[in-house]
């Protein structure tokens, strides 16, 4: 990873595209710090001490702590991923959105432009509802209607500069725009991450109960950075023969190829559904004043993370059968929303091609769907294996959920490793261009 990156900086093209990506980081860590007009800024961080609740951690830490200092992206870039899951979902069910899809360049760009709209609008209700709800609980100094609308506005304002900044990343910069705003964002939340670790099983210890739960840390987030690596590459390939085929005077095809069907077909999309449908209800009832003593406060501390695995009320681990349920369905439910084996079976049959031992057509498709549904199960034990870990170890070690960690940390290793080989590509490209101008 580092040798590619410092080659890349020895080319003067891609050494101006990456220090144009740091360049649009460094202008977002300036945004962070900026606090909204008329914000009582202290609020949100005094507000999560008192929570018995994880609602919004994650959101917090895919913001990069700009949600609880209330700066100018306390919204950051959440709004521009809920509007693309949106509108990703909306192609099944719209038929013109579907074609869009399909319609190469000119249709992603107009998928494009009504993913921005959504995003908009999702920023507006989202600011109004926080600018209206924590507003008159002490968010703002004055709960004037002139004040919430300018922190409507700001907010607002700031999702739709950093969806900017990230389409600018992915067109003069390295790799994806508005993963790599995610990712740093996340990543900036490591080192208080880090010092909360220090000082709950390391400060005041003697020297080998140090040494052994420093190791024992060192060695938890290795093995699941591995883990994850190794669950984002894996993959079963589908071997595919093509036939020859006369074209004019001269026989053609019967090239050899393959079918990459990855393991963890639907990314991190499936924990992203899973835990916003059991956030959901969290969320909204912080805007209420809530009786955890009643059923109904029973049933939001069961949809909450923090109150799993939790040895003094296993109870409310029910929630996390109930997530882990999602999850498994969630894996299928955006596999066959992003890849159709009739579609690749009818495709190879019209090419010539077919798997060996397999006839073309709906034996294929229904040979690629079984692999399909094998592979997806395996994917989602593995996300199962990277959200439960940190939730255990918060539950049983009495431990705030760390922020890179579980969903976090897919996201980092996917953007790393996407990065990196965006950058190899490029540089790949040169060379060969290079190689044919000599």
């Amino acid at each position: 990873m580092f040798k590619s990156i410092r080659n890349a900086f020895k080319v003067k093209e891609l050494r101006g595209k990456l220090l144009y990506t740091l360049m649009m980081l460094v202008v977002i860590r300036f945004g962070s710090q900026l606090p909204i007009p008329g914000i009582e800024t202290s609020f949100f961080a005094d507000w999560f001490e008192r929570q018995s609740t994880n609602a919004f951690g994650f959101f917090n830490a895919m913001t990069g702590g700009s949600f609880s200092s209330m700066s100018v992206f306390a919204l950051s870039i959440t709004p521009y991923i809920t509007s693309s899951i949106i509108i990703q979902l909306l192609t099944i069910a719209i038929p013109r959105l579907e074609e869009l899809q399909k319609d190469g360049e000119d249709g992603r760009k107009k998928i494009q432009e009504y993913t921005r709209y959504t995003t908009v609008g999702l920023a507006l209700f989202e600011s109004a509802a926080m600018a209206i709800g924590f507003g008159r609980q002490g968010l703002l100094l004055d709960y004037t209607v002139g004040n919430i609308i300018v922190a409507v506005v700001t907010m607002t304002t700031g999702s739709a500069l950093l969806m900017w900044i990230g389409e600018q990343i992915t067109e003069k910069g390295v790799g994806n725009g508005i993963s790599i705003v995610l990712l740093f964002n996340i990543l900036s939340s490591v080192p208080d991450d880090m010092r909360n670790l220090y000082y709950r099983f390391i400060f005041g210890q003697t020297i080998p109960t140090m040494v052994v739960a420093a190791v024992i840390i060192a060695a938890v987030i290795l093995a699941m950075v591995v883990f994850v690596i190794v669950l984002n590459d894996a993959e079963r390939r589908i071997p595919v023969q093509y036939s020859k085929k006369m074209v004019g005077r001269k026989m053609v095809g019967g090239q050899a190829s393959s079918i990459p069907l990855k393991v963890n077909t639907a990314g991190v999309m499936p924990v992203i559904f899973a835990s916003s449908i059991m956030s959901f209800p969290v969320v909204i009832a912080q805007f209420f004043p809530v009786d955890y003593t009643s059923v109904g406060g029973h049933i939001l501390m069961m949809l909450n993370s923090a109150s799993w695995c939790r040895p003094d009320q296993p109870v409310y681990s029910i929630g996390l059968v109930i997530y882990l349920v999602l999850l498994i369905l969630f894996a299928y439910f955006y596999t066959s929303i992003t890849f159709n084996p009739l579609e690749v079976a009818n495709n190879m049959k019209k090419q010539g091609g077919f798997i060996p031992g397999i006839r073309p057509g709906k034996p294929t498709s229904d040979y690629l769907n079984g692999i399909l549904n094998y592979i997806i199960f395996i994917g989602a034990m593995g996300l199962i294996v990277v959200s439960v870990v940190p939730i255990l170890v918060s539950g049983l070690l009495d431990v705030t959920q760390i922020s890179f960690m579980g969903t976090s940390l897919i996201i980092i290793v996917g953007v790393v490793l996407e990065t990196i080989k965006a950058i190899e590509s490029q540089m790949l490209v040169r060379y060969y261009k290079g190689f044919l101008n000599d």
